[in-house]
This record gives structure tokens, sequence and C-alpha cells, in this order.
């Protein structure tokens, strides 16, 4: 913004008065104010800034996220000492963690440095590298001399007007060091500044002796950086501007307004990878009336994401191809190998981890929703094709289920394709029959036994050790039914998914059907005779993704409910046991369970809120529960990227028990591993947890 020369110079003196000596602490109730001097070897002088240190620092040793803020042109680092009063009532409600806060002093070019390295070469206003000088030596400086966390995920710059402008460039050029950005009421114009704008008058984006170059603007701006922004360093970006802020008077510039300009920003940043955006207008001008309370409700978003620990990568290698890839499970044998299962360039791809790969696959597409492991150490693979995967079926073009045996060394011994010609049949959740056979759960949009009740049936069938369907069952109302999971004992197969009305009911004998929409729970006797269905939420959104019976005979069955992660126990009878709940500010859902000794389960699922440390988009989720349903242990981990979810936000990961006691995750990823690489567009993980951690 604009402002008459007089009121800066106003602005000056007015803050000086309140500057502590070198070196002096003022101490107030909560945190401490201290000024302090850096040295800049980009400058060849020192940077004065204030430091707030939060409230018992002086006697922890504790690490602490550091805050970054930038003042506005002709103003001065006295400028954001105001809101300590706000850090300190945030800090000591557990709103954000304790954080440190340094107000660095930008005093070259009159106060109109707008924090880039200045190419000016003029006399009167000889241009100075305050971008090179603030985010490399102002920040070794401090990290050397307080108790910071030198990595970015501790540290997010803010700034507001001019500052803003600031820390918008510092965290779009500087990935590698910010986080996060709390970005008010930015003094950023697209492609040029007005012609009334102070960007213009003091030589920060000057060429020579020309005080201003349009194509040095240009170059600095944020629409050239965001092509060149790295998806997998996320920046958090929180824009919020006035709805009374100066409305330009001449009709040429009124699209620089800044409320236009913020709307732009945030537009363009929400498109971007590597950035998560938002966007607050606030009531109020160009002035402490907006910053204060947009920067509380910045630090309210951002501020808890702020760690001073690295999130948990997902280790190397990644499975996959250049093209799109999918998880399909994971299996655990006797032997401690592991086999994985993912559809890889249209094709279902088997490998056993260390040993050999098998490829299933038609020149249509296949995909696999299962693996699971036989006592002579083959493994099962459940899925769908579009092509003649068995053999059989010359012609097929639509979706069909199919269930393949492969051998300890991978070599097929069968292939059962089955589906009603012409429509979809598709299986999502297998499990090993207790006889060596199968149980698969999936849908049909055709009549496998009977009448098809709606647009699709969930669908149970069971598969005997060779391979022959034995029988196949329908569930479903008069919306779109699937079923997702399955597992059994000796008394029960039990069945998961979402329905998008009502389902019917099994008779006054067995129990009734469920009454809304939503997830749901159904156990068959071992004939398929259905018994009793319960639902869990009551919209169409709700599902439950997974079930596995427990060493104490329970079915815990997991999945999304109210956009929260939702796990249930209930016994052979239906009879609810316990529910648990794990709810972030976003949005969570269970994907797997499995059991574990003495009745305790651990759930896989996804998570875009914070459990731990926040790792990037959608995380993998870990949840440890006892045989009460208590919670004993959450974990997150993951990329910088979506991780367990694909791109239709659908789950895309699976679990098992291994027999050292860990648990092996496969699942989605997009983004890179610890220490490898991504073939990209989307490939598979495998991570080994353990109370200890994940490996």
């Amino acid at each position: 913004m604009r402002k008459p020369r007089w009121l800066a110079v106003l602005a000056v003196l007015a803050s000086l008065s309140f500057l502590a000596a070198p070196g002096e602490t003022e101490v107030r109730a909560g945190g401490t104010l201290t000024t302090g001097s850096a040295p800049s070897q980009a400058l060849g002088e020192n940077i004065a800034y204030n430091v707030y240190l939060p409230s018992g620092y002086d006697r922890g040793g504790d690490r602490h996220p550091v805050l970054y803020l930038l003042h506005g042109r002709g103003d001065t680092m006295q400028a954001w000492t105001r809101v300590k009063t706000l850090l300190d009532d945030m800090i000591r409600t557990k709103r954000i963690p304790p954080v440190i806060a340094v107000m660095p002093d930008a005093p070259w070019s009159e106060r109109g440095g707008w924090y880039v390295d200045s190419r000016h070469t003029g006399a009167d206003l000889p241009g100075r590298p305050v971008e090179t000088a603030l985010t490399r030596d102002l920040v070794a400086y401090v990290d050397a001399t307080y108790r910071t966390a030198p990595i970015r995920e501790a540290r997010l710059v803010g700034g507001y007007s001019m500052g803003g402008a600031g820390a918008l460039r510092f965290a779009l050029a500087h990935q590698d060091l910010f986080g996060a950005a709390a970005v008010l009421s930015p003094a950023v114009y697209t492609p040029l500044p007005p012609s009334d704008s102070s960007a213009r008058d003091y030589g920060a984006f000057g060429e020579g002796g020309e005080k201003f170059s349009d194509e040095v603007y240009r170059e600095l701006n944020y629409p050239a950086l965001l092509p060149k922004l790295d998806p997998d360093l996320p920046v958090r970006l929180f824009v919020a501007v006035g709805d009374d802020e100066y409305a330009n008077p001449d009709p040429a510039d009124a699209r620089h307004d800044l409320d236009f300009e913020s709307a732009a920003l945030y537009n363009a940043a929400r498109r971007s990878p590597a950035l998560s955006a938002q966007l607050r207008i606030m009531d109020g001008g160009h002035d402490w009336t907006v910053w204060e309370p947009a920067f509380e409700q910045a630090m309210a978003e951002l501020g808890p994401g702020l760690s001073v620990t690295p999130p948990t990568g997902l280790p190397a290698p990644l499975y996959g191809t250049a093209g799109p890839d999918w998880a399909g499970g994971v299996a655990a044998h006797a032997d401690g190998s592991l086999t994985i299962g993912y559809a890889a360039g249209g094709n279902a791809v088997l490998t056993r981890v260390g040993g050999w790969t098998k490829q299933l696959g038609t020149p249509a597409d296949e995909r696999l929703y299962g693996v699971a492991a036989l006592p002579d150490g083959g493994v099962l693979a459940a899925g769908y094709t579009k092509g003649d995967l068995d053999g059989r079926h010359a012609g097929n073009t639509t979706d069909d289920a199919f269930v393949a045996n492969l051998d300890a060394s991978g070599t097929v011994r069968w292939i059962t394709q089955f589906g009603v010609p012409g429509v979809a049949d598709r299986l999502y959740g297998l499990a090993a029959a207790p006889d060596g056979g199968a149980y698969v759960v999936g849908y049909t949009k055709g009549a496998l036994d009977g009448a098809n009740s709606g647009d699709k049936d969930a669908v149970l069938a069971r598969l005997t050790p060779g391979g022959e369907v034995s029988w196949i069952r329908q569930y479903g109302g008069a919306g779109e039914d699937k079923a997702y999971g399955v597992a059994a004992d000796a008394s029960n197969v039990y069945v998961t998914g979402g329905a998008s009305a009502a389902l019917p009911s099994t008779g006054p004998s067995t129990g009734p059907g469920t009454a809304t929409p939503g997830g749901w729970l159904a156990a068959f006797a071992t004939d398929g005779t259905r018994k009793w269905a319960v639902t869990a939420g009551g919209s169409a959104s709700d599902r439950l993704n997974a079930v596995a019976v427990t060493t104490t005979g329970l079915a815990v069955a997991t999945g999304g409910v109210g956009g929260h992660a939702y796990t249930a126990a209930y016994t052979g009878q239906g009879k609810q046991r316990w529910q648990h709940t794990l709810a972030t500010t976003a949005t969570d859902a269970g994907a797997a369970v499995v059991p574990l000794a003495g009745g305790e389960v651990e759930v896989a699922g996804y998570t875009r809120g914070r459990v731990g440390v926040q790792a990037g988009g959608a995380d993998v989720l870990t949840l440890r529960l006892d045989g009460r349903g208590r919670q004993r242990a959450a974990a997150q981990l993951g990329t910088a990227r979506d991780d367990g979810v694909d791109a239709f936000n659908e789950p895309n990961l699976y679990a098992t028990a291994t027999p050292s006691g860990e648990v092996a995750i496969t699942g989605l990823t997009y983004g890179t591993p610890k220490g490898g690489d991504a073939p990209g567009n989307g490939d598979v993980f495998l991570v080994r947890t353990s109370p200890a951690g994940p490996r």
C-alpha cells in the first residue's frame, strides 16, 4: 500500500521510543520480549530484531518452533510486539505449542525493501540483499542462538502488507526453510503493481539505475514461483485480507485492490500441488483491526502443525510403474515372508518380497483387492478383470470377479472368473476359509443370487479349495450397496460395506436389517444364511471398510463414519461390545483391522488431520486398541503427498499381522519415500510397524 512519507517517518520515530537497548529484556506476564542483533555476511552489518521467548524458556531444555514476523513498509520491528499477549494466551490455553517469535527490523531502502535482494545501484537508494540476509544469515543465527529445531516443519513466516508480500516470497522461494506462512493483507500484485504503489518507489525491484523494472518484478513475483514449487516440500498457506482495504479510484488499477489480489492469490495457490491454502475475509481495513484477529486465526490453523520433530516417512523401495498403480493387499506367511499385491500397468501383480513376481493380466484391465496367505505358503488373490483371465470367458469386456490361487513359488494353481455377462461384478475383499478355500465380497449390478434389489447389490461368495464357486449371496436394498471387507471364524462370516439406502431385514427371528443408509456389518452362517445386520452412521458417505475376528472371538469392524475413523466390536450374536472414534479436525477413516494377542487390534487407515506429526495431505494412520476398545497408541506417517487414499478419496490400504508380532501395511502413495525414488503417478509402499514404531 502507498503511504505519505511523513506518516512513515512518524511511525519510525514513534516506535523508536519503545525500543529496548540491545540485549535488554522486557518481562511481562507470560513470555519475554528481548532485543537482539544478528551478524549478516550478506549485508556487511547486523540485523536488529525483537524476539519473543515463551514462558519458562529460561528454565527448560525443550526446543521450540520459530515464527519469523515481517513488518510492513515504513514500520519497524516494534510493530509485531503487540501480539505478545495473544501468543501468551494461545500458548497458555494450549491452542498452539510454545513458540519463539523473531521480529526483524528492515530499515533498508527507507523501510521499503520489500524483503527481496535488490539489484538497484542508484546512489540515493542502493539495493541491499535483504532476502538473503534474512533467510540465510538471520535464520542460521537464530538456530545457533536459541533452542530451535532447524527443520522446515518448525518454522512459520508471517507478515502484513509489504511484510505479507515478503512472507509469501520467503515461503515459496525457500521451501527448504519454511513449512507454513501467514500472509496478511499481502501487497502482491499481478502482473505488475498499480501506478501509485510504493513497490515502484524504493528500488526493491529495480535494475541498475532504474528504481523499478517490470521484468524484475515479474521474475520475483509469486506467479513465477508457483510452477517451480516442489510438491515434496509442502507449504501451508493462510491468506487474510480486510473487506475495507484501500479502494483505488483509478479504474485501470481497481483490480489491484488488495481484497481482489488476495482472492487471486488464494485461487492460484490452491491449485498448486505443493500448497494447501486458506482464505479469510476480515471486517476492517489495512490496519491491526484486521491483522491481529487474522494472525490469531492463522496461528489457530497453522500453529498446531508446527513441530520440532520431523514427520515419519515411508520407507523405500516403492513398487509400481511410471503409470497409475494401486495397492491390492498383503499376506504374511509362517516363514516370515510377505506377499504383496498391486495393480501395475493395467494388470494384477503379486510379489513375494525378496523373491518371485507373478503378473496376472489380459490386454484389458485388472485390479487386485485382497491377498490372503495359505497354510502351505501359497497365496489367494481376488479382484476384477475386464478380460478373459481364466481362459474361459472369451469376448468379455465388462468387469468380472476373479479369485486366483498360487503356490509358494508363484505358480498359478487355478483362477476362477465369474459374473453376469454385460454388467459389472467386482470383488473388494477376500478372506481365506479354514479349509483352504475363500470367502470374497464385492458387488454386482446383475443377478447372481436372485433379482438385483437396486442399482448395485453387495455380494458374498464361497469358493472351495479347488476354486469352484460353492454359493453366492446378494444383499441389498433400493440404493447402491457394496461390500468391502470379510472375515470368518468357525461359525460366522462377517461382511462390512456401505449402503446409500436402508438394507432389508433378515426376519424377526434372526434380527433386523439396517434402518438407515451408511456403513454396515452383517453376519452370515457358513452356508450363506444371513443372520443379522447392524448399521454405523446414517449417511450414504459412511462406510465400514474392513472386519477381523479377534483372539477373543469378537468381530471388529472399522471405517469412516461422520468423517472420522470409527471402529466397533460385536459378538457373534450381533451385540455391540464397544466402539471407538478417532476424530481430528479433518477427514479420518479406518481401512484395515488386524487382530493381535490378548484381544487387541491395530487399525490402519488414513487421516488428513493431526494425530502425531503431519507429513502431507493424507497420511497413513495407525491406531492400537485394547480388548475393550480403549486407545493405547496412535500415530501417523507418510510422504508430503497423499498416502493410503486414491484420487477419488477412496481408501487404498491393507494390513496384516506377521509372525514376529509386527503389522505389515501396504497402500497407495503419491509421494516419495525416505531415501528412495518414486516411479510416479501413484505407487505402492510397504511398511512394518510395531509398538516401537514403523520400519
